[in-house]
């Protein structure tokens, strides 16, 4: 199939309205196949949309429509091709809630801290500044507008993937989890039958919500955009009928977000009171549900993360995995999953793979982290979370091997009887000087270009012997030689990790 000109098609459309297309400028892709653009005409700026799901294209037009006759702040659509392949709607720019929520997570100071009294977080002290929770607030009342007004009279039969967030939507989240982040992480271990048998039973409660709202299914900063001190809602293609909860939940645990409860129980209060307006959250149950709905959207981050970063690679969806499972961890400890024993089981072996994604969180410093990692070839490479793609990494299996030697079997490449055993051995000296000579080579130029992170690692057959000592080698030679670099080891399959700072 040949591939589509969409700049050529984006210019025609421009032209169809009556404008002059000066320059069509790409705009960075997210986690979606969906593309756009930015177009620049003699009179204004327009987004151009371009993706070949034509299904999911009509819904987003369909909705865009329906909210924008209502008076919603939507993108209004000017032009579609005859194929519904492309399009161009409002450009809103490129500030977002999440920027505004980095800016105050940043530059925080005294005079705009929050002492947090929430469960999760008490006695500490929030940097949400007020004018960040005042936008939050302005989001949730423009939600229930989109729940309860939006709702009446949109044609649900164009909604994409489904018409309505059923059971089986939820059972689809919830196996998106088990495939895409439970059973890549081996560490896991868990009863496959007894999981399916929780994973009803829960849909089957949370199910029993009141649905009768449009449930917008993607309500998160990114997706609200902040023009001229208003707030614009964008990617609601993915909308269908559903409940109340779910969009609460997606906008107010978006996990890099880092919301302390205290504040989050504020927006909460303050949403119900504007839902009343509409509708009773007794009535609705909003409080007993509330919960559940957000082990369910953490679930199903943490399947999405899997999918787009430890799949496909993308370093944004890796990097929010600690920060989701430390917020799974938390709602855990408050309100544990005692009737789902088996996804309770889950979640308490999360403490196993946090080691391997402790790197992400750690506070930005203007020094150059090195991360020496040892592994094993039959569990695979290690991930890369700095968004460097990655790094050095040595096969040391062509070396003499320890782990062959029967008085080794339970050593590893820490112990001083196996590091005489390889000290001994001529090959290894041989293959260390090399090693120094290479990694030194890059640590030195990564230093004078300011770069942030470069990642070393050492494989062997079963991550024990060889590539342990190798990696602790290269770790204690790098701790002398570069004393003003950040330090980084990880011992993958030992789970043994140290750090050293200058």
């Amino acid at each position: 199939m040949q591939t589509p000109d969409i700049q050529n098609i984006l210019a025609e459309l421009t032209r169809s309205i009556g404008e002059t297309p000066m320059e069509i400028l790409p705009i960075a892709a997210s986690g979606s196949a969906r593309k756009y653009y930015r177009i620049i005409t003699d009179k204004r700026t327009l987004i151009g949309t371009y993706s070949e799901n034509v299904e999911e294209n009509e819904a987003f037009l369909t909705f865009s429509k329906h909210f924008h006759d209502l008076g919603l702040n939507v993108p209004e659509v000017f032009a579609v091709n005859g194929e519904k392949t492309c399009y161009l709607q409002s450009d809103f720019g490129d500030d977002n809630l999440f920027a505004h929520v980095q800016k105050s997570l940043m530059a925080g100071g005294p005079s705009t801290l929050r002492q947090a009294q929430g469960p999760q977080d008490s006695g500490t002290l929030t940097s949400f500044g007020e004018n960040v929770i005042q936008l939050y607030k302005q989001a949730l009342k423009h939600l229930v507008k989109f729940q309860c007004v939006g709702h009446q009279g949109l044609d649900y039969s164009k909604a994409y993937p489904t018409e309505c967030f059923d059971r089986q939507a939820i059972l689809d989240d919830l196996n998106y989890f088990k495939y895409y982040f439970v059973k890549p992480h081996e560490e896991i271990d868990f009863n496959e039958t007894r999981l399916g048998k929780d994973f009803d039973a829960f849909a089957d409660f949370v199910s029993q919500a009141p649905c009768d709202f449009f449930m917008y299914r993607d309500f998160q900063s990114r997706n609200i955009m902040v023009k001229d001190n208003e707030l614009y809602f964008i990617d609601f293609q993915g909308g269908r009928k559903g409940p109340l909860n779910y969009d609460v939940v997606s906008l107010l645990y978006q996990v890099k977000a880092q919301i302390p409860q205290a504040v989050r129980n504020e927006l909460i209060n303050y949403y119900k009171v504007e839902l009343a307006q509409f509708v009773n959250p007794e009535e609705v149950k909003f409080d007993t549900y509330q919960p559940y709905f957000v082990y369910l959207r953490l679930l199903q981050v943490l399947g999405a993360y899997g999918f787009r970063g430890l799949i496909q690679k993308k370093s944004h969806f890796i990097e929010s995995i600690p920060y989701a499972l430390k917020e799974i961890q938390a709602l855990a400890k408050v309100q544990p999953l005692s009737d789902y024993p088996e996804l309770q089981h889950i979640i308490q072996q999360f403490n196993k793979i946090e080691q391997r994604y402790q790197i992400i969180i750690q506070p930005p410093t203007s020094k150059l982290t090195v991360t020496v990692n040892s592994f094993s070839f039959r569990k695979g490479y290690p991930n890369d979370f700095s968004g460097n793609g990655g790094g050095f990494v040595f096969d040391c299996r062509a070396l003499p091997n320890p782990g062959r030697e029967p008085e080794f079997k339970t050593k590893t490449g820490r112990d001083w009887e196996v590091i005489d055993y390889l000290m001994a051995k001529p090959p290894v000296h041989v293959f260390l000087d090399h090693v120094k000579s290479i990694v030194s080579q890059s640590v030195e130029n990564y230093k004078e270009r300011h770069f942030s992170n470069l990642m070393v690692s050492f494989g062997c057959t079963g991550g024990q012997h060889r590539s342990v000592f190798f990696a602790q080698t290269i770790y204690e030679w790098l701790k002398t030689t570069y004393p003003d670099i950040h330090l980084i080891l990880n011992h993958i399959e030992r789970k043994i990790k140290e750090e050293h700072n200058a």
